[in-house]
């Protein structure tokens, strides 16, 4: 058999399967796509497959099914990611403008991407290392009360309620505040630490204690905007799709549940020359992820975090593929300088 042939094959295969969910016999592929050769060609040509490796009986039925191997060579196959249709484009579009809070723009991110795919949708909160603080506000909510809010450059903003150990006016908090801002303004969150004691003691010393409270308070802050994150949409798409996890669900799920698992799967995943990397079946470190494939994508300034999509290995690659890379790029647009 030819090579072109060969891929043309298990294309139709990949394809028929992926729509169908049932094993895929020499007649149906001879019927539905044009091969331009005989049933019993397609059937020499799919024992050819399955003795490379790229196709399985998954019973004593006459039909076949791809292998992680088949889908692979089909994934690698693909030369270009396919661009989404204007109304799928407009769509992400829509959905993701018209906010500055990076929570809700992450939230709005993986239900986009789980409804345009229909499967569960990942992404990583942005690694924080180049963020600097953009502002920081004090809002004085009673004489000792002071509620801190972090916003960084990356839309993230944290905030939190502390006491300040002391009796302060809506004059001192705004001096305090502005004394603050100043000092601190475009410093790297990685650097907050080494820079507080600085500006707590250029503070007068009738207020130094209300300022070393709010300045534990923001490297609290701090601390949690660089903790490694993520947030994710859709685990009901996978019950749907109960069928494509055989041995069964559950070590997905659970794979799911420790995002430490996931967080490690996407920062190990290479950045492949498509923009899109896939990973599929057992090429996951995690035996859990045996059945699942993965397809993710960078995005953001310095393109370290993942975006991307979990579901079973019998999935429409090249839709996939073609979402998750769009959705990457609104989201670098948005959340870019």
């Amino acid at each position: 058999m030819s090579e072109p042939r060969k891929l043309e094959v298990l294309r139709a295969i990949v394809e028929d399967y992926v729509h169908s969910r049932e094993p895929v016999g020499s007649k149906a592929l001879v019927e539905r796509h044009h091969l331009g050769v005989s049933s019993a060609t397609i059937r020499n040509d799919m024992a050819a497959l399955e003795d490379e490796g790229l196709i399985t009986a998954p019973h004593t039925s006459a039909g076949r099914i791809p292998t992680d191997k088949g889908y692979r060579l089909f994934v690698d196959q693909i030369s270009a990611v396919k661009p989404l249709s204007p109304a799928e484009r407009k769509a992400i579009q829509s959905l993701l403008e018209g906010s500055d809070d990076l929570d809700d723009v992450l939230d709005r991110t993986v239900r986009l991407l789980s409804q345009l795919t229909n499967q569960v949708a990942v992404v990583q909160y942005p690694h924080l290392s180049r963020a600097t603080i953009r502002h920081i506000e004090f809002v004085l909510l009673a004489p000792r009360q002071v509620l801190l809010v972090l916003i960084a450059t990356t839309g993230k903003v944290e905030q939190r309620v502390i006491d300040v150990g002391q009796d302060l006016g809506e004059d001192a908090i705004a001096a305090l505040r502005t004394h603050f801002l100043s000092s601190l303004a475009g410093t790297p969150l990685s650097r907050l630490g080494q820079s507080l004691p600085g500006v707590v003691f250029s503070v007068a010393p009738g207020q130094r204690a209300a300022a070393q409270a709010l300045a534990h308070g923001l490297e609290t802050l701090a601390h949690s905007s660089r903790e490694d994150r993520m947030v994710m949409a859709g685990t009901a798409n996978l019950a749907r799709s109960n069928v494509d996890f055989p041995l069964s669900i559950g070590p997905v799920l659970e794979a799911l549940e420790e995002q430490v698992v996931l967080l490690r799967l996407l920062s190990d995943m290479a950045q492949d020359p498509r923009g899109v990397t896939v990973s599929i079946g057992r090429e996951n470190p995690y035996d859990g992820l045996a059945e699942a494939s993965v397809v993710a994508t960078a995005y953001g300034p310095d393109s370290t975090a993942k975006v991307g999509v979990l579901g079973p290995t019998r999935m429409d690659y090249p839709t996939t593929m073609a979402a998750v890379r769009a959705v990457a790029r609104y989201l670098s647009r948005i959340l870019g300088p």
